[in-house]
């Protein structure tokens, strides 16, 4: 991982595109801080598309997806993403599976709560469950105390014993049935809203993240970047970014803002 203090001006002349994670790269503990969220706006008003990829529900996806200054958002690791048109005035859904399929999952999965929330004492389900349409979270530190990486890993093993897709982020398990993931859905959304071929022009994307469930976005991106409290994950995460920020969480979103502001 080198700083992304070094990266060449030709590299971020050619940038056009922004996806990012949203938690602990945008937030710090858990807030959206006044830095981040102008950087955002700055991209965006520069003309960059700017795209949030997240674990985080699809209540929380609308809102996002109505409200910040972002061209769309991919929710639930991939599960759908949400699109506003503000000409129109209406929000376009997108989902990886049917309405009948998210319906038999939602039970199946809540079973698998159970069954988590029995074999690992201390975890709990997430306080978003209630806005999520295709997955279940378990939450290990965000509303509970840290549970050992231990307990988390046996969390995720249980989930995958079970059938599901698991994936651990810097606060929950991601559980879900089924074989869409992030960069999928981000795939879709290039080509059906921007008519555009993801493949073709990944070198034109940075991607920002900061915990495992990111690693293959940045195994994909030639130009991934980590905030640095990636660092944490050094040891564990499958595919590092290129690039790795001075400052953690959303003050390190901010400075990648600033570096490519600054040359464009």
């Amino acid at each position: 991982m080198r700083p992304f203090s070094t990266i060449p001006t030709d590299v971020k002349q050619n940038i056009r595109y922004i996806l990012t994670d949203i938690d602990d790269t945008l937030t710090d503990e858990g807030r959206l801080r006044a830095e981040a969220y102008v950087a955002l706006e700055q991209l965006r008003e520069r003309g960059y598309i700017v795209i949030p990829i997240t674990g985080r529900p699809a209540g929380w996806c609308d809102q996002i997806a109505r409200m910040w200054p972002v061209d769309g958002v991919v929710g639930e690791n991939g599960a759908f993403y949400f699109r506003y048109d503000d000409t129109s005035k209406k929000m376009i859904r997108r989902y990886a599976t049917a309405h009948n399929l998210r319906a038999e999952n939602k039970i199946k999965l809540a079973e698998l709560g159970k069954l988590v929330l029995e074999q690992v004492p201390g975890c709990a389900i997430s306080a978003d469950q209630a806005y999520r349409e295709a997955d279940i979270a378990i939450d290990f530190c965000e509303d509970v105390p840290a549970l050992p990486t231990n307990d988390v890993h046996k969390i995720k093993d249980l989930c995958t014993e079970a059938g599901a897709t698991a994936k651990i982020s810097s606060i929950h398990v991601n559980a879900w049935f089924g074989e869409y993931n992030k960069l999928g859905m981000s795939t879709c959304i290039f080509k059906e809203e921007f008519g555009v071929e993801l493949e073709a022009i990944r070198d034109q994307v940075i991607y920002a993240g900061d915990s495992p469930n990111d690693a293959p976005m940045f195994g994909y991106f030639p130009n991934s970047v980590g905030v640095a409290n990636v660092l944490e994950f050094e040891d564990t995460i499958e595919h590092k970014p290129t690039w790795i920020t001075e400052k953690r969480g959303g003050a390190g979103f901010a400075q990648i803002a600033r570096e490519l502001l600054n040359c464009k």
